[in-house]
Protein backbone atom coordinates (compact mmCIF):
# COMPACT_ATOMS: atom_id res chain seq x y z
CA UNK A 1 0.00 0.00 0.00
CA UNK A 2 1.08 3.57 -0.73
CA UNK A 3 1.29 6.71 1.34
CA UNK A 4 -0.41 9.36 -0.82
CA UNK A 5 -0.77 13.11 -0.37
CA UNK A 6 -3.68 15.03 -1.89
CA UNK A 7 -3.48 18.76 -2.56
CA UNK A 8 -6.22 21.20 -3.46
CA UNK A 9 -6.77 24.96 -3.29
CA UNK A 10 -9.74 24.54 -0.94
CA UNK A 11 -10.55 21.13 0.52
CA UNK A 12 -13.26 19.62 2.69
CA UNK A 13 -16.26 21.60 1.54
CA UNK A 14 -19.73 20.86 0.23
CA UNK A 15 -18.77 21.54 -3.37
CA UNK A 16 -15.87 19.04 -3.64
CA UNK A 17 -17.87 15.88 -3.05
CA UNK A 18 -16.10 13.89 -5.77
CA UNK A 19 -12.59 14.66 -4.50
CA UNK A 20 -13.61 13.82 -0.94
CA UNK A 21 -15.18 10.56 -2.08
CA UNK A 22 -12.03 9.65 -4.01
CA UNK A 23 -9.84 10.27 -0.94
CA UNK A 24 -12.10 8.14 1.26
CA UNK A 25 -12.22 5.39 -1.38
CA UNK A 26 -8.42 5.21 -1.57
CA UNK A 27 -8.26 4.92 2.21
CA UNK A 28 -10.76 2.08 2.05
CA UNK A 29 -8.46 0.35 -0.44
CA UNK A 30 -5.79 0.40 2.27
CA UNK A 31 -3.70 3.44 1.31
CA UNK A 32 -2.69 6.14 3.76
CA UNK A 33 -3.93 9.45 2.36
CA UNK A 34 -2.84 12.80 3.83
CA UNK A 35 -4.83 15.82 2.66
CA UNK A 36 -3.38 19.29 2.18
CA UNK A 37 -5.11 22.48 1.11
CA UNK A 38 -3.74 25.92 0.36
CA UNK A 39 -6.62 27.67 2.12
CA UNK A 40 -9.47 26.82 4.47
CA UNK A 41 -12.95 26.68 2.92
CA UNK A 42 -15.74 28.96 4.20
CA UNK A 43 -17.41 27.72 7.38
CA UNK A 44 -20.74 27.74 5.48
CA UNK A 45 -19.57 24.71 3.50
CA UNK A 46 -18.93 22.51 6.54
CA UNK A 47 -22.39 20.99 6.30
CA UNK A 48 -21.93 17.35 7.32
CA UNK A 49 -20.02 15.19 9.79
CA UNK A 50 -17.97 13.71 6.94
CA UNK A 51 -16.88 17.16 5.73
CA UNK A 52 -16.08 18.31 9.27
CA UNK A 53 -13.97 15.18 9.80
CA UNK A 54 -12.04 15.75 6.57
CA UNK A 55 -11.59 19.40 7.52
CA UNK A 56 -10.04 18.35 10.84
CA UNK A 57 -7.64 15.94 9.08
CA UNK A 58 -6.45 18.47 6.50
CA UNK A 59 -3.28 20.54 6.76
CA UNK A 60 -4.06 24.10 5.61
CA UNK A 61 -0.76 25.49 4.37
CA UNK A 62 -1.44 29.21 4.64
CA UNK A 63 -2.87 28.83 8.15
CA UNK A 64 0.69 28.34 9.47
CA UNK A 65 1.61 31.92 8.62
CA UNK A 66 4.38 33.58 6.63
CA UNK A 67 7.15 32.89 9.16
CA UNK A 68 6.53 29.16 9.06
CA UNK A 69 6.74 29.17 5.26
CA UNK A 70 9.98 31.18 5.32
CA UNK A 71 11.42 28.82 7.93
CA UNK A 72 10.52 25.86 5.70
CA UNK A 73 12.36 27.51 2.80
CA UNK A 74 15.50 27.98 4.91
CA UNK A 75 15.43 24.38 6.08
CA UNK A 76 14.97 23.18 2.50
CA UNK A 77 17.92 25.31 1.43
CA UNK A 78 20.16 23.56 3.95
CA UNK A 79 18.73 20.12 3.11
CA UNK A 80 18.98 20.26 -0.67
CA UNK A 81 20.62 23.46 -2.01
CA UNK A 82 20.86 22.19 -5.61
CA UNK A 83 17.21 21.13 -5.68
CA UNK A 84 16.31 24.49 -4.19
CA UNK A 85 18.17 26.32 -6.97
CA UNK A 86 16.55 24.16 -9.65
CA UNK A 87 13.11 24.77 -8.17
CA UNK A 88 13.65 28.53 -8.05
CA UNK A 89 14.64 28.45 -11.72
CA UNK A 90 11.43 26.54 -12.54
CA UNK A 91 9.30 29.03 -10.59
CA UNK A 92 10.90 32.02 -12.34
CA UNK A 93 10.62 30.41 -15.76
CA UNK A 94 6.89 29.82 -15.28
CA UNK A 95 6.16 33.37 -14.14
CA UNK A 96 4.07 35.76 -16.23
CA UNK A 97 4.49 39.39 -17.26
CA UNK A 98 3.41 42.09 -14.84
CA UNK A 99 3.86 42.53 -11.10
CA UNK A 100 1.29 39.92 -10.05
CA UNK A 101 2.60 37.49 -12.66
CA UNK A 102 6.08 37.78 -11.11
CA UNK A 103 4.94 37.68 -7.49
CA UNK A 104 2.59 34.67 -7.56
CA UNK A 105 5.37 32.14 -8.31
CA UNK A 106 7.24 33.43 -5.26
CA UNK A 107 4.22 32.71 -3.07
CA UNK A 108 3.82 29.28 -4.65
CA UNK A 109 7.51 28.60 -4.02
CA UNK A 110 7.26 29.23 -0.26
CA UNK A 111 4.09 27.14 -0.05
CA UNK A 112 5.92 24.37 -1.93
CA UNK A 113 8.81 24.48 0.56
CA UNK A 114 6.38 23.80 3.42
CA UNK A 115 4.65 21.04 1.47
CA UNK A 116 7.98 19.44 0.49
CA UNK A 117 9.00 19.14 4.14
CA UNK A 118 5.67 17.54 5.02
CA UNK A 119 5.90 15.06 2.16
CA UNK A 120 9.32 13.92 3.36
CA UNK A 121 8.32 13.86 7.04
CA UNK A 122 5.30 11.68 6.26
CA UNK A 123 7.27 9.44 3.88
CA UNK A 124 4.81 10.15 1.07
CA UNK A 125 5.22 7.96 -2.03
CA UNK A 126 3.07 10.02 -4.37
CA UNK A 127 1.52 13.49 -4.49
CA UNK A 128 -1.75 13.99 -6.35
CA UNK A 129 -3.14 17.45 -7.06
CA UNK A 130 -6.81 17.98 -7.84
CA UNK A 131 -6.70 21.28 -9.66
CA UNK A 132 -4.69 22.51 -12.62
CA UNK A 133 -4.45 26.07 -11.36
CA UNK A 134 -2.42 27.64 -8.53
CA UNK A 135 -2.17 24.61 -6.28
CA UNK A 136 -0.87 22.53 -9.20
CA UNK A 137 2.01 24.99 -9.41
CA UNK A 138 2.67 24.32 -5.70
CA UNK A 139 2.52 20.56 -6.32
CA UNK A 140 4.92 20.79 -9.25
CA UNK A 141 7.47 22.79 -7.24
CA UNK A 142 7.08 20.60 -4.12
CA UNK A 143 7.67 17.53 -6.26
CA UNK A 144 10.87 18.99 -7.67
CA UNK A 145 12.08 19.96 -4.19
CA UNK A 146 11.24 16.69 -2.46
CA UNK A 147 11.74 14.20 -5.27
CA UNK A 148 8.25 12.81 -4.62
CA UNK A 149 6.50 12.18 -7.97
CA UNK A 150 3.29 14.07 -8.59
CA UNK A 151 0.23 13.81 -10.78
CA UNK A 152 -2.78 16.02 -11.31
CA UNK A 153 -6.46 15.78 -12.15
CA UNK A 154 -7.69 18.63 -14.33
CA UNK A 155 -11.43 19.18 -14.27
CA UNK A 156 -11.77 22.33 -16.37
CA UNK A 157 -13.07 24.66 -17.51
CA UNK A 158 -10.86 27.26 -15.81
CA UNK A 159 -7.62 25.62 -16.89
CA UNK A 160 -8.75 25.60 -20.52
CA UNK A 161 -9.52 29.34 -20.39
CA UNK A 162 -5.95 30.42 -19.65
CA UNK A 163 -3.54 27.53 -20.27
CA UNK A 164 -0.54 29.76 -20.98
CA UNK A 165 -0.97 31.83 -17.81
CA UNK A 166 -1.31 28.63 -15.79
CA UNK A 167 1.77 27.01 -17.41
CA UNK A 168 -0.39 23.99 -18.17
CA UNK A 169 2.17 22.59 -20.61
CA UNK A 170 4.89 22.57 -17.92
CA UNK A 171 2.62 21.00 -15.33
CA UNK A 172 1.74 18.12 -17.63
CA UNK A 173 5.31 17.66 -18.82
CA UNK A 174 6.72 17.45 -15.28
CA UNK A 175 3.98 15.18 -13.93
CA UNK A 176 4.20 11.41 -13.79
CA UNK A 177 0.71 11.34 -15.25
CA UNK A 178 -2.24 13.69 -15.78
CA UNK A 179 -5.92 12.85 -15.48
CA UNK A 180 -8.87 14.34 -17.35
CA UNK A 181 -12.43 13.67 -16.20
CA UNK A 182 -13.83 13.22 -19.72
CA UNK A 183 -12.71 12.52 -23.26
CA UNK A 184 -13.36 16.17 -24.02
CA UNK A 185 -11.08 17.16 -21.16
CA UNK A 186 -8.36 14.86 -22.43
CA UNK A 187 -8.61 16.47 -25.87
CA UNK A 188 -8.01 19.87 -24.28
CA UNK A 189 -4.93 18.55 -22.47
CA UNK A 190 -3.69 17.17 -25.80
CA UNK A 191 -3.96 20.72 -27.16
CA UNK A 192 -1.60 22.06 -24.51
CA UNK A 193 1.00 19.31 -24.32
CA UNK A 194 3.60 17.93 -26.67
CA UNK A 195 2.64 14.78 -28.56
CA UNK A 196 5.30 12.75 -26.75
CA UNK A 197 3.46 13.43 -23.47
CA UNK A 198 0.02 12.36 -24.70
CA UNK A 199 0.58 8.82 -23.49
CA UNK A 200 0.68 10.03 -19.88
CA UNK A 201 -2.78 11.67 -20.11
CA UNK A 202 -5.59 9.38 -18.93
CA UNK A 203 -9.33 9.60 -18.33
CA UNK A 204 -10.62 8.83 -14.84
CA UNK A 205 -14.26 9.80 -14.55
CA UNK A 206 -15.82 11.45 -11.54
CA UNK A 207 -17.93 8.84 -9.82
CA UNK A 208 -20.80 8.29 -7.41
CA UNK A 209 -21.35 5.63 -4.80
CA UNK A 210 -24.09 3.65 -6.51
CA UNK A 211 -25.02 1.86 -3.29
CA UNK A 212 -25.86 5.18 -1.63
CA UNK A 213 -27.83 6.73 -4.47
CA UNK A 214 -30.94 4.55 -4.51
CA UNK A 215 -33.84 5.74 -6.66
CA UNK A 216 -37.46 6.24 -5.63
CA UNK A 217 -40.45 6.83 -7.93
CA UNK A 218 -41.07 10.37 -9.16
CA UNK A 219 -44.05 11.79 -7.28
CA UNK A 220 -43.93 15.54 -7.97
CA UNK A 221 -43.91 16.52 -11.63
CA UNK A 222 -43.96 20.25 -10.84
CA UNK A 223 -40.66 20.51 -8.94
CA UNK A 224 -37.21 20.86 -10.46
CA UNK A 225 -33.88 21.12 -8.67
CA UNK A 226 -30.63 22.88 -9.59
CA UNK A 227 -27.49 22.05 -7.58
CA UNK A 228 -24.19 23.90 -7.75
CA UNK A 229 -22.09 26.87 -6.75
CA UNK A 230 -23.92 30.14 -7.42
CA UNK A 231 -21.42 31.57 -9.87
CA UNK A 232 -21.86 33.23 -13.23
CA UNK A 233 -20.73 30.24 -15.30
CA UNK A 234 -23.54 28.07 -13.94
CA UNK A 235 -26.24 30.05 -15.76
CA UNK A 236 -28.61 30.62 -12.83
CA UNK A 237 -29.62 34.08 -14.04
CA UNK A 238 -30.96 32.79 -17.36
CA UNK A 239 -32.68 30.00 -15.44
CA UNK A 240 -34.61 32.66 -13.52
CA UNK A 241 -35.37 34.41 -16.83
CA UNK A 242 -36.75 31.16 -18.27
CA UNK A 243 -38.88 30.58 -15.20
CA UNK A 244 -40.32 34.08 -15.57
CA UNK A 245 -41.31 33.33 -19.17
CA UNK A 246 -43.29 30.34 -17.89
CA UNK A 247 -44.99 31.92 -14.87
CA UNK A 248 -48.34 31.85 -16.68
CA UNK A 249 -48.28 28.04 -16.39
CA UNK A 250 -49.83 26.21 -13.43
CA UNK A 251 -47.57 26.53 -10.40
CA UNK A 252 -44.18 24.82 -10.51
CA UNK A 253 -41.09 25.33 -8.39
CA UNK A 254 -37.32 25.32 -8.96
CA UNK A 255 -35.20 24.65 -5.87
CA UNK A 256 -31.65 26.02 -6.20
CA UNK A 257 -29.26 24.22 -3.85
CA UNK A 258 -25.95 25.96 -3.27
CA UNK A 259 -24.37 29.26 -2.42
CA UNK A 260 -21.81 31.63 -3.88
CA UNK A 261 -21.10 35.16 -5.09
CA UNK A 262 -24.17 35.39 -7.32
CA UNK A 263 -26.78 34.50 -4.69
CA UNK A 264 -27.91 38.07 -4.08
CA UNK A 265 -28.22 38.77 -7.80
CA UNK A 266 -30.22 35.58 -8.39
CA UNK A 267 -32.66 36.31 -5.58
CA UNK A 268 -33.00 39.96 -6.62
CA UNK A 269 -33.70 38.94 -10.21
CA UNK A 270 -36.40 36.51 -9.09
CA UNK A 271 -38.06 39.31 -7.10
CA UNK A 272 -37.83 41.76 -9.99
CA UNK A 273 -39.41 39.27 -12.41
CA UNK A 274 -42.12 38.29 -9.95
CA UNK A 275 -41.14 34.62 -9.60
CA UNK A 276 -39.88 34.65 -6.01
CA UNK A 277 -42.65 32.15 -5.19
CA UNK A 278 -41.24 29.74 -7.82
CA UNK A 279 -37.52 30.04 -7.02
CA UNK A 280 -36.13 28.90 -3.67
CA UNK A 281 -32.42 29.17 -2.83
CA UNK A 282 -31.44 26.89 0.04
CA UNK A 283 -27.72 27.53 0.55
CA UNK A 284 -25.25 24.68 0.92
CA UNK A 285 -26.55 21.28 2.01
CA UNK A 286 -25.00 18.00 3.09
CA UNK A 287 -24.87 15.13 0.61
CA UNK A 288 -27.84 13.46 2.31
CA UNK A 289 -29.92 16.62 2.05
CA UNK A 290 -28.96 17.08 -1.62
CA UNK A 291 -30.10 13.52 -2.25
CA UNK A 292 -33.43 14.29 -0.60
CA UNK A 293 -33.91 17.39 -2.75
CA UNK A 294 -33.20 15.46 -5.94
CA UNK A 295 -35.60 12.70 -4.95
CA UNK A 296 -38.29 15.28 -4.19
CA UNK A 297 -37.98 16.63 -7.74
CA UNK A 298 -38.87 15.30 -11.17
CA UNK A 299 -35.65 16.49 -12.88
CA UNK A 300 -32.36 18.34 -12.51
CA UNK A 301 -31.78 21.56 -14.47
CA UNK A 302 -28.23 22.88 -14.94
CA UNK A 303 -27.91 25.54 -17.69
CA UNK A 304 -24.12 26.03 -17.37
CA UNK A 305 -22.05 28.16 -19.74
CA UNK A 306 -18.80 26.35 -18.87
CA UNK A 307 -18.21 23.00 -17.20
CA UNK A 308 -16.03 19.97 -16.83
CA UNK A 309 -18.54 17.16 -16.23
CA UNK A 310 -20.73 17.97 -13.20
CA UNK A 311 -21.12 15.29 -10.55
CA UNK A 312 -24.64 16.53 -9.78
CA UNK A 313 -25.74 15.30 -13.21
CA UNK A 314 -24.45 11.82 -12.34
CA UNK A 315 -26.18 11.97 -8.98
CA UNK A 316 -29.49 13.00 -10.54
CA UNK A 317 -29.32 10.27 -13.16
CA UNK A 318 -28.25 7.69 -10.55
CA UNK A 319 -31.49 8.57 -8.74
CA UNK A 320 -33.36 8.10 -12.03
CA UNK A 321 -34.15 11.77 -12.50
CA UNK A 322 -33.66 13.11 -16.06
CA UNK A 323 -31.74 16.33 -16.61
CA UNK A 324 -31.97 19.55 -18.58
CA UNK A 325 -28.46 20.78 -19.28
CA UNK A 326 -26.19 22.28 -21.90
CA UNK A 327 -24.38 20.47 -24.69
CA UNK A 328 -20.90 21.58 -23.63
CA UNK A 329 -17.57 20.02 -22.59
CA UNK A 330 -17.97 16.43 -21.34
CA UNK A 331 -21.71 16.58 -20.69
CA UNK A 332 -22.79 14.93 -24.00
CA UNK A 333 -20.60 11.94 -23.04
CA UNK A 334 -23.07 11.28 -20.21
CA UNK A 335 -26.42 12.79 -21.17
CA UNK A 336 -28.19 11.59 -24.32
CA UNK A 337 -30.61 14.12 -25.75
CA UNK A 338 -34.15 12.75 -25.83
CA UNK A 339 -33.10 9.58 -24.02
CA UNK A 340 -31.91 10.63 -20.55
CA UNK A 341 -32.62 14.34 -20.73
CA UNK A 342 -32.62 17.53 -22.78
CA UNK A 343 -29.36 18.92 -24.17
CA UNK A 344 -29.66 22.57 -25.11
CA UNK A 345 -27.30 25.26 -26.48
CA UNK A 346 -25.49 27.11 -23.69
CA UNK A 347 -26.77 30.64 -23.14
CA UNK A 348 -30.05 30.17 -25.01
CA UNK A 349 -32.97 31.35 -22.88
CA UNK A 350 -35.37 30.25 -25.63
CA UNK A 351 -34.04 26.69 -25.65
CA UNK A 352 -34.02 26.50 -21.85
CA UNK A 353 -37.58 27.83 -21.66
CA UNK A 354 -38.78 25.32 -24.27
CA UNK A 355 -37.05 22.42 -22.50
CA UNK A 356 -38.62 23.27 -19.14
CA UNK A 357 -42.03 23.71 -20.79
CA UNK A 358 -41.69 20.32 -22.48
CA UNK A 359 -40.58 18.65 -19.27
CA UNK A 360 -43.57 20.03 -17.34
CA UNK A 361 -46.02 18.39 -19.76
CA UNK A 362 -44.13 15.10 -20.03
CA UNK A 363 -45.91 12.22 -18.24
CA UNK A 364 -44.23 10.96 -15.09
CA UNK A 365 -43.90 7.52 -16.67
CA UNK A 366 -41.83 8.98 -19.50
CA UNK A 367 -39.67 10.99 -17.09
CA UNK A 368 -39.05 7.81 -15.10
CA UNK A 369 -38.07 5.98 -18.28
CA UNK A 370 -35.59 8.73 -19.14
CA UNK A 371 -34.21 8.61 -15.61
CA UNK A 372 -33.66 4.85 -15.83
CA UNK A 373 -31.78 5.27 -19.10
CA UNK A 374 -29.54 7.82 -17.43
CA UNK A 375 -28.93 5.52 -14.47
CA UNK A 376 -27.61 2.86 -16.86
CA UNK A 377 -25.08 5.35 -18.24
CA UNK A 378 -23.94 6.27 -14.73
CA UNK A 379 -23.49 2.61 -13.78
CA UNK A 380 -21.45 1.99 -16.92
CA UNK A 381 -19.22 5.08 -16.76
CA UNK A 382 -19.22 6.60 -13.29
CA UNK A 383 -19.06 3.92 -10.62
CA UNK A 384 -17.01 5.54 -7.85
CA UNK A 385 -15.12 2.44 -6.75
CA UNK A 386 -14.23 1.41 -10.31
CA UNK A 387 -12.93 4.85 -11.21
CA UNK A 388 -10.91 5.07 -7.99
CA UNK A 389 -9.35 1.72 -8.91
CA UNK A 390 -8.19 3.29 -12.18
CA UNK A 391 -6.47 6.09 -10.30
CA UNK A 392 -4.98 3.62 -7.85
CA UNK A 393 -3.54 1.60 -10.73
CA UNK A 394 -1.95 4.72 -12.19
CA UNK A 395 -0.41 5.69 -8.86
CA UNK A 396 0.92 2.20 -8.26
CA UNK A 397 2.35 1.95 -11.77
CA UNK A 398 4.09 5.31 -11.81
CA UNK A 399 5.35 4.72 -8.29
CA UNK A 400 7.71 2.17 -9.79
CA UNK A 401 8.99 4.78 -12.25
Amino acid sequence: MKTIAYLNSFYARASDSFIRAEVIQLREFGHTVHTFSIRKPPASELVSAEIIDEHARTDYILSHGVLALINSALLELFRAPLRMLSTIVTAVRCSNPGLKGRLWPIAYFFEACYLSRQLLAKAVDHLHDHNGQGCAFVAMLASELSGVPYSLTIHGPGEFDQPMVLSLTDKIERSRFAVAISEYGRSQLFRWSAVEHWQKIHVVHCGVNLESWVAHPIENGRRLVCVGRLAREKGHVILVEAIARLKHLPHFEVVIVGDGPLRGEIEARANTLGVQDRVRVTGWMSGDKVREEILASCAMVLPSFAEGLPVVLMESLALERPVITTAIAGIPELVQNGKSGWLIPAGSIDALTNAIRELLVTPLERLAEMGRAGAVSVREQHDQAREARKLQALIEHVGKG
